[in-house]
């Protein structure tokens, strides 16, 4: 089997709203040989991974999957279910997938599973296909392609043909997934927001999380948030700070001091009284901190091990009794656990050293924070402790004994938890509570030592000795024993109180043609509305109408840092189906989706053949429209229509044909109370006015919008009514709608390539960015009206990715639109395509569509072709150049001198005119 290729999908895609791995797989000779014909497969498989048992598949319960096998599927639904649970064993669970035939040929399948982390994501497939490979008969063996899930050189153990050792190579990613996915405190903080609805983006690759969109936005690293005081942690990790704060809070403290040498310590601890503590004044996770020392010999040794963290230590009385976590979120304990030291129970027959091997075994045990609990590792911390207590690692406790392995319990270093929330005292809680005030935290890890945290430390002695910025919640989500605690709810609260939007407006806009010029006047509307706007288009990402990064700015990446500019107050969004295609949706879902049209168009690329599959590709706009969010779709474009069916929220439409020509699908959905714009005749031309149910509003007659040319460029009125229904889904009154539209004008410092008109020479020039059939054909009618008694003169080219059809559509719609017509190329980028190849497909449409030999020419480079076609025109003549390097384009216009007395007819080489 081969893998042909490998799509990572970041947000919603065609195949699913969450992210998702795609990889599809020619099974070969496999296809032949279902699970069922495979002696032994599946035994072996589920030996390697028992979880998989767990699977319900298309049965819906545990073993579903497992009896999938047993009465045969094909070897990409199985990789599937290995990728999705390895993920999960190595602590980033996931559970949806799919496997379908691609249609290609018998035998290619789409291998879909989702993920939390990309490239432990991409390590689960690339080690899936080994290990199923490993488990076939040495004849079928033999897996190639894996280059294209994880690159030679990026994997963490085998190169491909090497032998294959699977529990070693599981390990290597559970390693991944604790070096790169997020820990259990972000995660639950990231589920939590999911369950409300807050959309949440990762921002690097360490816990930094954003929450909301815009300037509804808080950040979040682990329990870190947008609202800690960094004066407060900084407190925090100096211990002796902390202690001289709560001090004078009258707080309990245990008396102590820094020191900076051995002796100092010693001297510290005969002054303070056996037994103390050691510990790093600037520490956490409780590296270097070492209890109930009761020797100079001791103390030695303790403050050798916190220097090791940091040059002054700190030595302070030890607290007698159990060691307790009290987490206070917002000024309120939320939560309270009992920590138990790393520690075996002897059985009277196995070694300290094999207890450890056996407790290590416990599944819910794992490498760092992935799972519930940490392996104990033994070092020399460990074998100290031991001597202490009499013990080696070869001694062999008694049945029932308990041998403590650590002098501390944190779960990091193998302790366990014990949830006591409910048994605290009142005492206790507040004290806790005003550690934290006193500190300035507002997620804080308040460390207790009592012999009894359900009775007050006023009276049985005990306190505070230590205070935690950023504390893990490993311990309260998922105690050893014990009710888990939700804690990072209260956390979700205070950084979004009741009523606190965390979504500002987010439009996403889609179709063949017309994206570009709606989503900039959809953002000129809300800017006149008083917002401000985020906007991402074909030529750009704006900021409050600066530019702030210049090129095709269509796809998720660009949607995202829109959605993190922390100062815009909405944001609109031209998406392109190349971006879909490439990495699914760069948001989870959106205030209004639209779609404008579906036309033939980048067909026969990234598996979209037909025009209908375009159309499944750009419904996932409106598909993750929120409940309470607006789908607008164009009324006149039947696949565009049809979409209705899978869009979200509140249905509006807009169309052409209003008034007598109204349509009766759109009659029915104003009658049913829908919103609908039209463009409906009246007494001064073409009127754009909403319907709401029983509610009219007229908004701008179209000859009143500059970017309509007067209401000649119709794809303009078009472009208009889809940004008024846009608009009004996003609440904006028709009155602030009609005065932005009055005020958009086609010009190239407000919609640069978009039916741009320079009248500064004795001849009109239109520079546009048409460039497919569906493009092309509204300029027929415009350059009639254009042109009035002079000439039109075309520059025409095509994208080299386009089909040959559509080439010779162009040309042909060409020969009908001009009088003389000049074919480029785009010879920067002929996208696959031969010199010369694509002007001649264009040339010979435009001769199939009737225009003489004599009035076409072509010439390759692109300034060059406008630099003759401008030469060419005269006075009353009209040049319209569909440019692909746009702002170019437009100073060779601006800077061109015209040649008053050049011959009429003159047909200039290539390279004549150069500027």
């Amino acid at each position: 089997m081969r893998v042909l290729e490998t799509q990572v999908y970041r947000g919603p895609n065609p195949y699913g709203y969450y992210p998702m791995i795609r990889f599809k797989l020619d099974l070969g000779r496999l296809e032949d040989y279902p699970t069922s014909r495979l002696e032994g497969f599946t035994a072996r498989l589920v030996a390697l991974v028992p979880s998989l048992q767990g699977h319900g598949c298309s049965y819906g319960h545990p073993g579903g999957f497992v009896r999938r096998m047993e009465e045969g599927t094909w070897l990409g639904h199985v990789t599937e279910h290995v990728a999705l649970e390895l993920q999960t064993l190595a602590g980033t669970p996931v559970t949806y997938g799919k496997t379908r035939s691609t249609g290609e040929r018998e035998g290619v399948y789409n291998v879909l599973y989702s993920y939390r982390e990309e490239r432990v994501g991409l390590m689960a497939g690339w080690l899936a296909l080994r290990l199923v490979n490993s488990l076939l008969p040495p004849e079928l063996q033999g897996v190639g392609g894996l280059d294209l899930l994880v690159p030679r050189g990026t994997r963490p153990l085998a190169e491909e043909g090497a032998a294959f050792d699977f529990q070693a190579e599981l390990e290597a990613l559970i390693r991944l997934a604790e070096r790169l996915a997020l820990g259990p405190t972000t995660r639950s903080l990231v589920e939590e927001a999911e369950r409300r609805g807050i959309p949440a983006i990762r921002l690097d690759d360490e816990s930094l999380v954003q929450f909301g969109y815009g300037k509804y936005q808080q950040r979040v690293r682990a329990s870190v948030t947008s609202k800690t005081s960094q004066i407060a942690v900084e407190a925090a990790k100096d211990k002796s700070l902390t202690n001289r704060l709560l001090l004078t809070a009258g707080l309990p403290i245990p008396e102590g001091a820094v020191v900076s040498s051995a002796e100092e310590a010693v001297a510290e601890a005969e002054r303070l009284g056996y037994p103390v503590v050691t510990k790093p004044l600037d520490g956490n996770h409780g590296r270097g901190v070492s209890t109930n020392l009761t020797t100079p010999e001791a103390v030695r040794w303790g403050f050798e091990q916190a220097a090791a963290h940091g040059p002054e230590v700190i030595v302070e009385r030890h607290f007698q009794g159990k060691d307790y976590r009290v987490l206070v979120i917002g000024g309120e304990v939320v939560a309270v656990a009992e920590r138990v030291p790393a520690h075996v129970v002897g059985d009277g027959e196995h070694t300290v050293a094999q207890l450890v091997e056996f407790t290590n075994a416990d599944p819910r045990r794992g490498v760092g924070h992935e799972k519930v609990l940490t392996r104990i590792k033994l070092d020399p911390q460990v074998e100290r402790l031991l001597e202490q207590s009499g013990y080696t690692l070869q001694s062999v406790p008694k049945a029932g004994e308990v041998v403590y392995l650590r002098a501390t319990a944190n779960l990091s270093t193998g302790g366990t938890a014990i949830d006591r929330t409910d048994e605290i005292h009142p005492d206790n809680a507040d004290i806790a509570r005003r550690a934290a005030l006193v500190i300035g935290l507002d997620v804080a890890g308040i460390d207790f030592v009592a012999p009894d945290i359900r009775r007050s430390v006023r009276e049985t002695g005990g306190g505070i000795v230590e205070v935690n910025a950023g504390p893990g919640f490993r311990m309260h989500l998922q105690p050893s024993e014990g009710r888990p605690r939700n804690v990072a709810a209260p956390v979700l609260d205070m950084l979004f109180p009741a009523g606190t939007p965390c979504r500002i407006p987010v439009v996403a806009i889609t179709g063949t043609n017309g994206k570009t010029t709606t989503s900039r006047m959809v953002a000129a509307i809300l800017k006149k509305h008083g917002y401000r706007v985020g906007l991402t288009t074909s030529t750009g990402i704006y900021i409050d109408d600066r530019l702030y990064l210049k090129g095709d700015t269509t796809g998720p990446k660009s949607a995202r840092v829109v959605l993190c500019d922390p100062t815009i107050d909405a944001a609109v969004l031209e998406t392109a189906r190349g971006g879909i295609l490439r990495e699914g949706l760069g948001f989870d879902r959106c205030t209004v989706g639209a779609v404008l049209n579906v036309q033939a168009d980048h067909l026969g690329l990234r598996g979209v053949e037909t025009v209908e599959d375009l159309a499944w590709v750009k419904s996932l706009v409106v598909e993750v429209v929120a409940d309470d969010g607006h789908s607008v779709l164009n009324a006149d474009d039947p696949l565009t229509y049809r979409m209705r069916r899978r869009a979200g929220g509140r249905l509006v439409l807009f169309s052409m044909q209003g008034g007598e020509s109204c349509p009766g699908h759109l009659k029915e959905h104003v009658d049913a109370g829908g919103v609908a714009v039209v463009r409906q005749p009246g007494v001064k031309g073409d009127l754009i006015a909403v319907y709401d149910g029983d509610g009219y509003h007229p908004v701008i007659w179209a000859h009143e919008i500059p970017a309509t040319l007067g209401g000649a460029a119709a794809v303009n009125v078009q472009n208009a009514l889809a940004a008024a229904a846009i608009a009004y889904s996003v609440g904006v009154p028709v009155e602030t709608i009609a005065a932005a539209l009055a005020e958009f004008r086609s010009t190239f410092e407000q919609n640069p390539g978009r039916l741009n008109v320079y009248e500064g020479h004795p001849f009109k020039v239109v520079l546009d960015y048409g460039h497919n059939p569906a493009g092309l054909e509204p300029m027929v009618e415009l350059v009639r009206r254009l042109k009035g008694d002079g000439r039109a003169i075309g520059v025409v080219s095509v994208a080299g990715d386009r089909r040959d059809a559509d080439m010779l559509e162009v040309g042909r719609i060409a020969a009908r639109t001009f009088d003389e017509v000049i074919l480029r190329e785009d010879t920067k980028d002929r996208r696959g395509r031969r010199e010369g190849e694509i002007a001649a497909l264009l040339r010979r449409g435009v001769l199939e569509g009737g225009m003489p030999e004599g009035a076409l020419s072509v010439i390759l480079e692109e300034t060059e072709a406008l630099q003759a076609a401008l030469r060419r025109a005269r006075p009353g003549d009209l040049v319209v150049h569909f440019a692909t390097e746009i702002d170019e384009a437009w100073r060779v216009i601006r800077e061109f001198v015209p040649a008053a007395d050049a011959p009429r007819g003159e047909q200039p080489s290539v390279g004549q005119g150069q500027a």
